[in-house]
């Protein structure tokens, strides 16, 4: 991990623990949730967006007016809004996607789920979906649930992340491994 990645992860990890406490005072869970959804479904669709939460052309007051009128166009809550604008304020709207990231490993935790990061070569069917959710709820122990990427590098096969464990079957590592065999050999 950069440094840069690791200074924003730490900054996003406060903030997330910071509005994950403050929704579950408020039993405001559920609008937490909707709200971390949307952002992230917000910023994987809108290049303006991810331009505005990263450019350094914008001025404080510039992304603090626009992060404001996002909010309210979403329909966000009012602790969401309210932590977007302090992010704003404070020029730290870059951490926004790693916010997003730590609030979704905290939803899951708090459900008593945990998320798995599933590459494919191509997108997995329903069944395969179920079939792999549950595989890795027999590994894990809890409910899984399953964010897929669909990187056609990998030729086949599955590259499957669960926490701190990585599992790499995908036909591209096993080409590389052989690869590395034959170079030992020759």
């Amino acid at each position: 991990m950069s440094e840069t990645a690791g200074i924003s992860t730490g900054i996003a990890s406060r903030y997330a623990t910071a509005v994950f406490d403050l929704a579950k005072e408020g039993k405001a869970i559920k609008a937490l949730e909707s709200d971390v959804a949307a952002l992230e479904a917000a910023m994987a669709e809108s290049a303006d967006l991810r331009t505005l939460l990263h450019s350094p052309l914008y001025s404080r007051e510039e992304q603090g007016a626009a992060i404001s009128a996002i909010a309210k166009q979403m329909e966000l809550s009012e602790t969401t809004s309210n932590v977007l604008a302090l992010l704003a304020s404070k020029r730290r709207l870059f951490v926004l996607p790693q916010l997003v990231a730590v609030l979704q490993d905290r939803l899951a935790e708090e459900r008593g789920e945990v998320t798995a990061e599933v590459t494919t070569a191509k997108k997995l069917t329903k069944a395969q979906t179920e079939k792999l959710s549950e595989t890795l709820k027999a590994q894990v122990g809890k409910a899984v649930t399953i964010k897929e990427t669909v990187d056609e590098s990998i030729i086949g096969g599955l590259i499957v992340k669960v926490g701190s464990k990585m599992i790499d079957t995908s036909i591209a590592s096993k080409l590389n491994a052989l690869q590395n065999t034959m170079k030992e050999v020759g």
